[in-house]
């Protein structure tokens, strides 16, 4: 695709990802559309570009504490500036993507990371602006930061359209096909990273129903102090201080965790999603029931920890093992992990679930009559898994980063 990508949204994803590619030397040229002014000039988005909250200073992020000036060669009227030697340019016009000059500035990969579009069944012309507006822009690729939402459900998932998390099912992605790919959610890739081992050890069959529950942090769609509920909102939670709260939400890491593990639809799931007041640093709680071959207890906290200790000795690194006991400032910025598993506070329940044939549904009379003993005991264990991710850089940025790579590599 090039040397040079384009980033929709200079948002908490965009600056980071703009961050991430720098550091990785990827693209000798990013573009960077933040569609209006920004301050009085030029400047100002290098400010913000060279600092943040969460993570500290660009210049600390590259190069640690050496004292090295990293953003020159500002150029208001061009809308440029070189970051560590990488080409910036700025555009301040166009919001809507099928306005952006992607073909003028020679764009052919795009990560859109404004959140707004994110349907990929909407036409290029949608008044509100479409994902399919960068291609009809220019465009050859786009990648979008969040999961994909068809907003009419009875559209089906486009052909031409993928979800794709790193690790997990890249190889789903297609070249000569796929021209809109979704990089899933930061919730999504921890989970999938849990839950794919589990799978792969213990089979589907066995898992009987699983919950997860994440204890997340903020971000930009909360508000920092109350205020009015906008007409149409049902969910009055999320016009609340996320200052001052412990907010219960909801997450669509279940249904997009689905597109990227097929096997997860054989499985009961529910999914659940706690806000709080942190910038980064977030946890899964995952809970799995499983069924055990026989009355012998074989599923134990050494098995479960067990095959995470494999996982973690893969090569790409997206899962960390770790038996510190960690706290949510400990993982933010952990190199490529997708999630660290706390090995320390893994736990199983081992119990005889009792069921009577005949109140079973589906079962003949004559089978429950030639039955010796019509009171059954099926060993089942609960196991919870506590999984940390950086919600932002460490984990997500970093699996967007390379989601990023593969495709402009074609």
């Amino acid at each position: 695709m090039g040397a040079r990508i384009g980033i929709n949204g200079l948002g908490r994803i965009g600056k980071l990802a703009l961050w991430n590619h720098v550091a990785s030397n990827d693209f000798s040229e990013i573009v960077v559309n933040v569609g209006r002014a920004v301050g009085t000039s030029i400047k100002d988005i290098a400010y913000y570009i060279e600092r943040d909250s969460t993570y500290g200073s660009l210049k600390r992020y590259l190069y640690g504490f050496n004292d090295k000036q990293v953003i020159t060669d500002i150029n208001d009227q061009a809308g440029t500036m070189l970051v560590d030697g990488v080409k910036i340019i700025i555009l301040r016009k166009a919001r809507n993507p099928k306005d952006i000059a992607w073909a003028d500035n020679g764009v052919d990969l795009v990560v859109d990371a404004s959140g707004a579009f994110v349907d990929p069944t909407k036409p290029a012309d949608d008044p509100k602006g479409a994902l399919r507006g960068h291609l009809e822009a220019g465009a050859k690729k786009v990648i979008v930061s969040a999961p994909f939402k068809i907003k009419d459900k009875v559209k089906p998932m486009p052909q031409d359209a993928v979800t794709v998390v790193m690790g997990i099912n890249e190889h789903d992605y297609d070249s000569s096909r796929h021209r809109l790919i979704s990089g899933a959610s930061c919730t999504t890739t921890c989970l999938a990273h849990m839950f794919k081992p589990l799978i792969n050890a213990i089979g589907p069959k066995k898992i009987l129903t699983a919950s997860m529950a994440t204890v997340h942090a903020a971000t930009g769609s909360q508000e920092v102090l109350d205020r009015l509920a906008k007409s149409g909102d049902k969910d009055l939670r999320k016009n609340r201080s996320i200052f001052n709260n412990i907010i219960l939400t909801t997450t669509g890491a279940a249904d997009t965790l689905a597109l990227v593990i097929p096997e997860l639809s054989q499985i009961g799931f529910i999914a659940e999603s706690v806000r709080i007041p942190t910038t980064t640093g977030s946890l899964v709680i995952l809970v799995v029931n499983i069924q055990e071959e026989g009355s012998r207890i074989t599923i134990s906290r050494e098995y479960i920890n067990g095959i995470y200790k494999e996982a973690a000795s893969m090569p790409h690194g997206y899962v960390v093992y770790s038996e510190e006991q960690n706290v949510s400032c400990d993982i933010i910025s952990t190199p490529r992990a997708a999630v660290v598993i706390e090995g320390h506070e893994t736990h199983t329940r081992t119990a005889e679930v009792t069921i009577d044939v005949n109140k079973l549904i589906g079962i003949e009379r004559e089978v429950i009559e030639g039955l010796k003993n019509t009171v059954i005991g099926i060993p089942l264990t609960q196991t919870v898994i506590y999984g940390w991710y950086d919600n932002e850089m460490g984990s997500y940025v970093n699996m967007l980063g390379r989601l990023t790579k593969i495709v402009a590599e074609g």
